[in-house]
């Protein structure tokens, strides 16, 4: 779904028949509509994301609003105004807890992946995300993944192959996958890893919820394996990754580092619009 049906939706289910609080509001004063300037403010810092989807929302309902803004990837702090409006007050209104909550929520995605980037800063390994995303928020929450610092992991199963545990449990043995195209394949342990490294087309293997000793030893037994003409698999940690354990895992050499929390569990950056 694009962005512009995304908005459009999310508009239809906060309006619903008609926003009546702007509409007891407007008969308050008797008019059909006036013109109003807002500001949209920041509550706590962060880093800024979903600012083109906010104007969206409010030029979806308006397309004549003016929409002034910071940019996606700015550092905010609390007070600061990151965006002023000036239209409809309708649309304004109307718009208000739609913008915010796109607004808000993207700059959470952000500024979680940034604190982990940070983390890992130095140390060549990259930080992925992952599937673990809200439906239909997919390519935004990627998206804010990517104004904070961090990559895109797989869009979804249509681009990449990845073996996990209950694809394996059909085949019943990691030893068992023959596959004919670059894949990635999880693996939960040591013998399983050893297994994997010597599967045709295996690209890169996902070490998922080992403890940092083994993670140690498998990029250990992976760099000792000979050059034989054939690139050597990548290496990606999953599953227990947290603020205080990403850069130890980092420093062990593996490749990359996937982490869910980043788009499922992202604090938002509260912001709130205020008429002026």
């Amino acid at each position: 779904m694009d962005i512009e049906s995304i908005v459009r939706k999310a508009l239809e289910e906060d309006i619903g028949t008609g926003d009546i609080s702007t509409d007891a509001v407007m008969k308050c004063i008797g008019q059909e509509d006036t013109t109003v300037k807002a500001v949209i403010i920041a509550k706590r810092e962060g880093i800024l994301c979903g600012i083109d989807v906010a104007k969206l929302v409010f030029r979806t309902l308006d397309p004549d609003i003016e929409f002034d803004a910071a940019k996606d990837g700015d550092d905010i702090i609390p007070h600061q105004k990151v965006a002023k409006i000036k239209g409809s007050t309708r649309a304004i209104l109307s718009g208000e807890r739609v913008a915010l909550n796109f607004l808000s929520h993207l700059s959470g995605v952000a500024t979680l992946t940034r604190r982990f980037i940070k983390e890992v800063n130095g140390t060549g390994t990259k930080l992925l995300d992952t599937r673990k995303t809200t439906p239909l928020l997919r390519e935004l929450e990627k998206y804010a993944v990517k104004i904070g610092g961090g990559e895109n992991h797989r869009f979804g199963l249509y681009d990449a192959i990845l073996i996990k545990d209950n694809h394996l449990k059909i085949v019943h043995w990691i030893e068992n996958l023959t596959i004919d195209k670059p894949f990635e394949v999880e693996v939960k342990n040591l013998d399983e890893f050893k297994v994997a490294l010597k599967l045709p087309n295996v690209k890169r293997i996902m070490l998922d919820n080992m403890g940092i000793e083994d993670i140690k030893k498998a990029v250990e037994i992976r760099d000792r394996l000979p050059i034989t003409g054939y690139r050597l698999p990548e290496l990606e940690v999953s599953g227990r990754v947290k603020i205080e354990n990403i850069r130890e895992i980092a420093k062990t050499g593996v490749q990359y580092i996937s982490i869910g929390t980043i788009t499922h569990s992202a604090p938002v950056v509260d912001m709130s619009l205020e008429v002026v």
